[in-house]
């Protein structure tokens, strides 16, 4: 009996480790080897007994420095993302130069992934002179502002502190709005006001840059003006009046019950009467009652009438 089952046992940790020693194997060949395939799985004993029956086209496989200096080369954004997202883990420093000008690129989606790879470098990117150096002084200087407005999105996306002075100072000193612009929402991807650099943009006179302003704000935990978002209930532009009355919602801003109510009742555009009743309804203040009631027999739309019976129900 006690033989049985030492023996038992020997098979079994010798099973043990052959599995453990083929998926070895078959993970160096990913990390070695060049761009596999399906014969490169086909022919791979350590991949099947890691992968099993699971059909060639069906398994992740590792990018190697040359795809992925070859698929940034390409401009092709489907492969590019796949690629990058595959390569998470792969450190190429040669790879650096080849994504590095893909932060720069048309496609917005191709700078996000991107910066989201080489965020993840240990080395090439974070040290003196080296890539996100560059970002920022992109971002400072550069004379083209389509280049300063990816350099502020690639900032955010980077999740580095030196990030909120840089995008702060763009918010308050660039001249051009559309990169005031990004630089706010970077600030919002930063998850920081830049010492007061969202509030000051929410005195833009750039419609663009408050509602980017008004969006980071809702994201960026420490944000407290709600004084500010409250004047923006007064603004020429109805897509700024309507993300002022979402944030004040969503911030609950006891003080602002006054200035939706005016929102909700007389404002000429009916989503921002909309958004300013779903407003009300999240403060559950019982001062907006009367306003609420009015609005959910009179509005002239539909749609209105029925937020603010909902709203109702909320106070």
């Amino acid at each position: 009996m006690k033989k049985t089952m030492h023996k038992s046992l020997r098979l079994t940790t010798s099973g043990r480790i052959g599995v453990v020693l083929a998926g070895a194997l078959a993970c160096a060949s990913l990390f070695g080897g060049g761009h596999a395939d399906a014969d490169a799985t086909q022919n791979s004993n350590g991949t099947r007994v890691v992968y099993g029956n699971i059909p060639p086209d069906q398994i992740e496989f590792l990018s190697t420095g040359d795809r992925i200096k070859s698929v940034a080369a390409s401009g092709s954004m489907m492969a590019i993302w796949e690629t990058l997202e595959h390569a998470e883990r792969v450190e190429c420093l040669s790879c650096i130069p080849a994504v590095e000008p893909l932060l720069y690129d048309a496609n917005p989606r191709t700078r996000e992934i991107a910066a989201w790879w080489l965020r993840r470098r240990v080395f090439g990117v974070f040290g003196k002179g080296e890539v996100y150096e560059r970002t920022l002084q992109t971002l400072a200087s550069d004379a083209n502002p389509q280049r300063r407005v990816a350099a502020a999105y690639a900032i955010g996306e980077f999740l580095a502190a030196p990030g909120v002075e840089a995008c702060a100072n763009a918010v308050e000193r660039d001249a051009d709005p559309t990169v005031r612009a990004a630089a706010a929402v970077a600030l919002g991807r930063l998850n920081d006001d830049g010492r007061g650099a969202l509030t000051r943009a929410l005195g833009d006179v750039d419609a663009r840059v408050k509602i980017a302003a008004l969006g980071s704000a809702g994201r960026v935990n420490t944000f407290a003006d709600g004084a500010a978002v409250a004047k923006l209930t007064a603004d020429p532009d109805a897509g700024v009046r309507k993300r002022a009355a979402d944030l004040l919602g969503a911030l609950r801003v006891r003080d602002s019950v006054q200035s939706l109510a005016q929102l909700a009742k007389g404002d000429p555009d009916a989503s921002v009467r909309n958004a300013a009743c779903h407003a009300l309804g999240q403060l559950r203040d019982g001062a907006a009652r009367p306003v609420l009631e009015d609005i959910a027999k009179t509005d002239s739309d539909g749609l209105v009438r029925d937020q603010a019976q909902i709203a109702l129900r909320r106070l």
